[in-house]
């Protein structure tokens, strides 16, 4: 029986003087979610662009390179997204579409080995082993090695880890991104940002994240749990070498 609750704490960002807005956010490898969440809102291009980020009572300061400008941002029509404390993006589902579509590879994947990384990813998320309630993303890099990051929201938990991958320079043509959370299309924007080819899912995508991953060349598969999973789409970088599968 898990006894411990899951932690949130209200965090207000501030990017050269300028309040991007407050979130709900788990206390923890907020280094990495403030790289990753500046990144997938196109407000820097690479970790190059932060000078510094300093931490203090609920509050990130972040000091950005001189040639990168916050109020153009900040300008744009904020929209609400899809459960998770509704957070806030400033891409819309047209921005997305105007994202560079991912070039195709030789690479291809079996089901059975993202199941296998899905496993191995629940074993090494501690924080939803202890409360049950946290949401968790994670790279896998071309040697099999994990990367997990956990968070109270899905959109927070998938900027955390690519925050990390941005600071380790990580190719993202090499990586698989898996997540706990529902594939939006706000999710898939932000894995379109970065450029991961195949992400995957212990739950659903939705009928917008799914066209947006047609149309931009994403690897989306769901439900991946157990011996089975459902593959969203047909870019030939997954192997059904699974029977109780689902293809959609």
């Amino acid at each position: 029986m898990r006894t411990f609750c899951p932690e949130e704490y209200p965090i207000s960002l501030y990017v050269n003087g300028e309040e991007l807005a407050t979130y709900q956010l788990t206390n923890n490898d907020l280094i990495d979610w403030t790289y990753g969440h500046l990144f997938t809102e196109g407000i820097i291009d690479q970790a190059e662009d932060v000078v510094e980020i300093s931490l203090l009572e609920g509050k990130i300061y972040v000091q950005l390179g001189g040639d990168v400008e916050v109020t153009p941002m900040l300008k744009r029509k904020k929209y609400i997204t899809a459960g998770c404390g509704n957070g806030v993006t400033f891409f819309s589902m047209t921005d997305v579409k105007k994202l560079p579509k991912i070039q195709k590879s030789n690479r291809q994947m079996p089901l059975t080995y993202l199941l296998k990384k899905r496993h191995e990813f629940a074993k090494a998320s501690p924080m939803y082993n202890a409360t049950g309630g946290m949401h968790g993303a994670c790279i896998v890099e071309e040697n099999g090695e994990i990367t997990v990051r956990e968070d109270i929201g899905r959109h927070n938990a998938v900027d955390k880890i690519i925050g990390a991958a941005l600071q380790r320079k990580l190719d993202p043509k090499t990586l698989i991104l898996l997540t706990t959370g529902r594939i939006s299309y706000e999710m898939l924007a932000k894995t379109a940002r970065f450029g991961f080819e195949i992400v995957g899912s212990r739950t659903a995508a939705t009928k917008q994240a799914v066209q947006l991953a047609k149309f931009l060349g994403i690897e989306v598969v769901g439900y991946i749990r157990g011996k089975v999973a459902v593959v969203y789409t047909n870019n030939g970088n997954v192997i059904n070498d699974l029977k109780a599968i689902s293809k959609v």
